[in-house]
């Protein structure tokens, strides 16, 4: 039987049910740990969780873009780093460019190299012209001050520089730590789902110490999960 509710337009399952699905995955259950308490079956808890996944994804794509002063910077995840293979380009990974907002949230998107092309796109369709942007000495950020960003401020990583003055990165490199940490938990994810677990801790990072599970609640009502 097909109910509709709140969250969903069409279910086989009630809507109290959705609610506490909703309430462990905001508590940061697993699906093995959801599927053992809700005695739901797996594909069940899979087909939910990929969803409501997908309802944060859109949900961060909408709350962009930044102002203000914002540290930028690009990450890798994945594999290990290949004997050989160095630096940015690391072969195998999956390259992640982040935006984070001092004092604010955080923005990530995945970029297929860190070209400097590549890199001023998002940037340009991400941050406000008038924001100032620290960034570490990658020739990828050349040229930000020709596209109409004034203050461009930057740390020579290379040099082993990390501070100078107000000018550091230690904001979006905290939000790496943090996302890395998170997703080793899973043991490897594959590329199809690797974007959702990102936009995934890039949500849980933006809005912690809030009450997860009433915004996902109130997210789902607006955006239902089916």
């Amino acid at each position: 039987m097909t109910r509709k509710n709140k969250y969903t337009n069409r279910s086989k399952i009630s809507e109290r049910k959705i609610r506490h699905i909703v309430k462990m995955f905001s508590l940061d259950l697993d699906a093995s740990q959801i599927t053992k308490i809700s005695n739901l079956n797996r594909n069940t808890i899979n087909r939910y969780l990929t969803e409501i996944r997908k309802r944060i994804a859109e949900y961060c794509e909408r709350k962009s873009p930044f102002s203000g002063e914002v540290e930028i910077d690009e990450s890798y995840f994945g594999a290990r780093r290949i004997k050989g293979k160095r630096g940015r380009g690391a072969f195998g990974k999956t390259i992640v460019f982040g935006i984070f907002k001092r004092n604010g949230k955080v923005f990530t998107e995945i970029i297929p190299d860190c070209r400097r092309a590549t890199l001023q796109a998002v940037i340009r369709g991400r941050v406000d012209l008038e924001s100032i942007i620290h960034s570490d000495g990658w020739r990828g950020y050349n040229g930000l001050v020709d596209l109409g960003y004034k203050k461009h401020f930057r740390v020579n990583h290379g040099q082993n520089e990390f501070v100078q003055g107000k000018s550091h990165i230690n904001g979006i490199e905290s939000f790496w730590g943090y996302s890395k940490t998170r997703l080793s938990k899973f043991r490897g994810l594959s590329k199809m789902t690797f974007h959702l677990h990102l936009k995934e801790c890039e949500f849980r990072f933006n809005h912690r110490g809030q009450n997860l599970y009433h915004l996902l609640l109130k997210i789902l009502r607006k955006h239902p999960l089916f």
